[in-house]
């Protein structure tokens, strides 16, 4: 029997149909590559549709393992396999960008037997379950923040981020403002017992659960319709304010009611010892199971190396001249070693971890974003070799691999 090894791609947050290239191109030059190298499998790609990454992360979770296990079935009773739970003729690589790695992850490790994967137990299986269904062979990450995001994502983008996070402040500032009734004399925290608690800093929240209870119980759009058309007794400002507020009521609704959501799904990011107990326990899956795991992280390139040495020329003239302060992000680190991935220490198992160079982009979130863009990427046939050569590996050497029969003719997939 011809066996089938299945690319399983994730996308990741708010990603979709595009996030592996446009019409998934990258699935299928990796594809063919891994063909190449495989000739007594049959190799099909299957991408995973666009999915709510919202709420908890176990959900979305148990939805993939649910659609993965229904796109197995249908090859195993295509093949007629006697027995795919104890001979399966599909075995699966997972290969997940971003948090779509975790959510990989989760799933080897769920099918696994796994108790504690998506939840709070400490109880754990000691051995897991070589008679996993669907089979997993390994879990391939593409920038996959398993230990986190590097502090450098923020810090670098930090100067670009200030101007527009002010401007939105002040913003808010002014609607809010006008839609709690705060005047020109009034205290702040008179101000702020009139405001919903999850306006407030976290430390004021528990003393003013109450009052704000009571004092906004009335509030609704149809209190920030009643500024909008008080022009005759409100300021200007505070009544364009409100009007825009009011007139964008449904997005600034579902924008915030998205933001709570999905904070929900990558809030296990800010979970370090979560983070580092998933990647002894995958470092375990393979020494128990044999099952790969790798993840082929950003780094930046020639580009951004140049940009930072402008940069830092500019801040050196400055000072020489007596000007300014400078740029606050002089100093930072140098191109070669920012990442959008925290990187695995000595002391933390993690897998095969390899750097993908993005010579293009100016920083770690474009390179983040881009990786799978040809025209963006110019390492993008580099990445590709690169994740052949893990799945290859993974796959060759096993019983699984050597009892695949060739035949004389290949299906285009």
């Amino acid at each position: 029997m011809r066996r089938t090894l299945l690319l399983c791609f994730v996308h990741g947050f708010k990603g979709g149909a595009d996030t592996f290239g446009a019409r998934s191109q990258f699935s299928q030059d990796l594809r063919q590559r891994v063909a190449q190298a495989l000739p007594r499998v049959d190799v099909r790609v299957a991408v995973y549709p666009t999915y709510e990454t919202r709420g908890d992360l176990a959900a979305c979770v148990a939805r993939f393992t649910e659609w993965l296990l229904e796109q197995v079935i249908d090859i195993e009773v295509a093949a007629r396999t006697p027995s795919p739970t104890v001979d399966p003729s599909v075995h699966c690589v997972l290969i997940g960008h971003s948090m779509g790695g975790i959510v990989a992850a989760d799933a080897l490790l769920t099918l696994a037997g796994d108790r504690r994967v998506g939840g709070d137990e400490e109880t754990l299986a000691d051995e897991l379950n070589a008679l996993m269904f669907p089979y997993v062979q390994g879990v391939l990450g593409f920038d996959t923040p398993y230990l986190g995001i590097a502090p450098g994502v923020v810090a670098h983008g930090a100067e670009g981020q200030y101007a527009a996070a002010t401007a939105a402040f002040a913003q808010i500032t002014g609607i809010t403002d006008a839609l709690w009734g705060k005047k020109g004399g009034e205290s702040s925290s008179a101000a702020a017992a009139k405001k919903p608690v999850a306006a407030l800093p976290a430390a004021e929240r528990s003393t003013t659960t109450t009052t704000s209870s009571s004092s906004s119980s009335g509030w609704g759009w149809g209190k920030i319709a009643m500024v909008a058309g008080a022009g005759a007794i409100a300021s200007g400002a505070a009544v364009a304010a409100a009007t825009a507020a009011y007139q964008h009521r449904e997005q600034l609704t579902e924008g915030w009611t998205w933001a709570t959501s999905h904070l929900e799904f990558v809030n296990c990011l800010a979970r370090g010892e979560v983070l580092r107990a998933r990647m002894a326990r995958m470092t375990e899956a393979g020494q128990q199971l044999g099952t790969g795991f790798g993840n082929l992280y950003t780094q930046l390139g020639k580009t951004a190396a140049a940009e930072a040495r402008k940069r830092n020329a500019a801040v050196t003239n400055d000072s020489k001249n007596g000007g300014g302060r400078g740029s606050p992000l002089a100093g930072l680190l140098p191109a070669g070693e920012r990442t959008f991935c925290n990187l695995p220490s000595g002391q933390t198992p993690a897998g095969v971890w390899k750097p993908a160079v993005n010579d293009a982009a100016t920083d770690e979130t474009w390179a983040h974003m881009s990786m799978f863009d040809s025209a963006q990427n110019p390492n993008y046939n580099t990445l590709l070799w690169d994740a052949r050569d893990m799945i290859v590996q993974w796959t060759e050497g096993s019983a699984w691999y050597a009892g695949s029969h060739v035949t004389t003719t290949t299906a285009a997939h």
